[in-house]
């Protein structure tokens, strides 16, 4: 049994992570099979938008295997990206094509930060998000201390971390922190509706954008400015006006369609 399946459909990819009994837990194995898989995924000209989930209905992740943790002296380096090519957050945030995480059920620690790699976040009514880093005693390696309080506020992220607690869907979605929230029922269709309209976006024009975003995130909002304008100038130079002139009737006519 593959720890990662993937499915492909259509230029989606659906990438699961599997192993259920185990509420999914990152073990090191399952972190480099991820890690693996999204670089192909990345590689794939076939694969426009990847969807990431978990096996289950429990847990999209509950993080790092810790029984693992425990017994496993060279688990702990691996578990803080010191071996890049098992850090499966990396690899997903340098995926090119857009990566819709769909939250089944629980995004512990480890695995909320997994989660937070991700560029849209469609989460079941019975997902929950904690991070238990204090708690267990271990400092945060992939991201999670600095993207928190960059998505939620500095105030909401301390609290989150410093306490342990779970952060329930809809507490989520209302602090910004999840794109929305649908029935458990409905979570892997509302990921694959929103993913067939991200796939009919030209794939390099749609990693480029998603690199322009992320890079000036990264940055602060004047030198982002400046990015966008060096970009964009280099970027719009080269399209003709009958291009433009065609992709605004396509534009037109899927407006009258939704």
């Amino acid at each position: 049994m593959a720890l990662v399946e993937v499915a492909v459909s259509e230029g989606i990819a659906t990438v699961t992570l599997n192993r259920p009994d185990a509420m999914n837990a990152l073990s090191k194995a399952l972190r480099a099979e991820l890690a693996d898989v999204m670089k192909r995924m990345d590689e794939d000209d076939a694969v426009r938008v990847v969807i990431l989930t978990g096996a289950g209905e429990r847990a999209f992740t509950a993080g790092l295997d810790l029984k693992e943790l425990g017994s496993d002296a060279t688990a702990m380096g691996d578990a803080t990206g010191t071996t890049p090519l098992a850090n499966p957050v990396k690899a997903i945030e340098q995926c090119r094509k857009p990566v819709i995480g769909a939250i089944n059920g629980v995004a512990i620690t480890g695995g909320f930060e997994v989660a937070l790699a991700c560029d849209v976040l469609i989460a079941s009514e019975n997902a929950r998000f904690a991070d238990t880093h204090a708690r267990v005693g271990i400092m945060p390696g992939w991201g999670l201390s600095q993207k928190l309080s960059r998505l939620i506020g500095i105030n909401r992220a301390k609290e989150l971390s410093l306490s342990g607690n779970f952060l329930d869907a809809r507490t989520a979605e209302a602090w910004g922190l999840v794109n929305r929230v649908v029935p458990a029922g409905e979570l892997l269709e509302s990921a694959r509706r929103l993913a067939a309209d991200m796939a009919t976006i030209d794939p390099g024009f749609s990693a480029a954008y998603k690199k322009l975003i992320d890079d000036g995130f990264a940055t602060n909002f004047g030198a982002a400015l400046a990015l966008e304008t060096e970009r964009s100038a280099s970027a719009n130079s080269a399209v003709t006006p009958d291009e433009v002139a065609r992709r605004r009737e396509a534009v037109q006519a899927r407006g009258r369609q939704q």
